[in-house]
């Protein structure tokens, strides 16, 4: 993976400081957090509270990418996946812990590979493309990992999560523009 700065973060610190790289890092934590204890809530026989947290994953490696590169991005993922693993051991349980880590890594670094190949094109299609297709990955992989040869009904799951995943892609739009302003106003005025 490259992680040359591109024109599109060239004009940001080549390297947060550690107080920024602990933010991201403990909105990762946060985030991953509060999904593996919302999941334990079902709003209804297909979803879970957990499935509207998850996405705003996606929504702080990308911020964190469009500022300051991939290479950063990938070390919030190690913390969120960190962080899971530990929580879904304690909460879940091995078989569990095992299809969320590895969902979550797997997507997150799929995420970060898409954002940055698209990080030129309009400001929404590098957060949007990449969420869309690391959740596609993320639940697959969770949901078989888990499920796959139990009495639990997964497939049904499955699909309403990633379409909570999907319309969470959608929403979160707004909130990451926000935060690139927040981050980079310099450069969103062309950019975003």
């Amino acid at each position: 993976m490259n992680d040359q700065a591109s024109p599109a973060f060239a004009d940001s610190p080549a390297s947060p400081s550690l107080a920024l790289r602990l933010v991201f890092a403990v909105a990762m934590a946060a985030v991953v957090g509060a999904s593996n204890w919302l999941v334990q809530y079902p709003i209804n026989d297909y979803l879970t509270w957990g499935a509207f947290s998850y996405p705003v994953a996606f929504l702080v490696t990308d911020v964190c990418n469009r500022c300051f590169g991939p290479r950063r991005a990938r070390e919030v993922a190690f913390v969120g996946f960190a962080v899971g693993l530990a929580l879904s051991l304690w909460l879940a349980g091995p078989r569990i812990a095992l299809a969320s880590g590895t969902a979550f890594l797997v997507a997150q670094l799929l995420d970060v590979a898409i954002f940055n190949r698209l990080r030129r094109a309009s400001w929404w299609q590098a957060p949007l493309w990449g969420s869309i297709a690391a959740s596609v990955i993320d639940t697959a992989i969770f949901f078989s990992l888990a499920f796959h040869g139990t009495e639990v009904p997964w497939l049904p799951l499955a699909a309403g999560d990633l379409g909570v995943k999907f319309a969470m892609a959608v929403v979160l739009l707004a909130p990451y523009r926000g935060l690139i302003r927040h981050f980079l106003p310099a450069q969103t005025a062309t950019r975003g």
